[in-house]
């Protein structure tokens, strides 16, 4: 099934952070950064709401859906790494969010910033949907716009899966596994990197 999605917008940063913290909280990365339960979703939500204000949502490549129960947040070409603005806007954000985590946060960005690809490309940072409404391809139908985009321009794309079991479901979308990288004192994640498709691979995969 094909869902309705969107770019989105200032108005909806606070669902999306709800529903991404829902999405996300039995996620092993996001249980090792938020080690407490009982507050891992208060802070979730905060976390994502910070990324959203202070990154993502301003290159106009985030999309969600009617309801915003699921989000995309991508990072075009050269705007991938955290730059000090970003951070600056983001530290209170931030700074409540992780706590007394945040040396065990910037561990964990230097390690994965070191492996990330140079060459241009398009940076899906998150994707989730929030547990009442996954297995019904609202996560295919976020992928959709950027991935298009990128076969229109040529261009790759790169993310970074922390659940193994969703491997499978970006292979279905092109990306394929270029390692493992062991979080400092942490779980794996594994990056990913999809080639943009031809005009006849485009085309291949229509008819299919």
């Amino acid at each position: 099934m094909t869902a309705s999605v969107r770019v989105a917008t200032r108005a909806d940063v606070d669902p999306i952070a709800a529903s991404l913290a829902l999405a996300f909280e039995d996620d092993p990365a996001m249980a090792f950064f938020f080690p407490n339960p009982t507050s891992r979703i208060r802070r979730l939500t905060r976390f994502f709401r910070a990324g959203l204000l202070a990154q993502h949502l301003s290159y106009g490549a985030c999309f969600t859906d009617g309801g915003c129960a699921g989000a995309a947040l991508w990072d075009p070409p050269g705007c991938w790494r955290v730059t000090v603005a970003q951070i600056l806007r983001g530290s209170l954000g931030l700074g409540i969010a992780l706590g007394a985590q945040i040396p065990r946060g910037l561990r964990a960005l230097a390690t994965m910033e070191r492996v990330h690809p140079r060459d241009p490309h398009y940076y899906l940072a998150v994707l989730g949907t929030r547990p009442d409404q996954q297995g019904r391809g609202l996560g295919s139908s976020l992928l959709r716009p950027i991935l298009d985009r990128c076969d229109a321009e040529g261009l790759g794309a790169y993310l970074e899966s922390s659940k193994k079991r969703n491997i499978s479901f970006y292979q279905r979308h092109g990306f394929e596994v270029t390692g493992e990288v062991r979080l400092p004192g942490g779980p794996t994640v594994w990056p990913m990197w999809r080639e943009p498709l031809s005009p006849q691979d485009r085309l291949a995969t229509s008819t299919t």
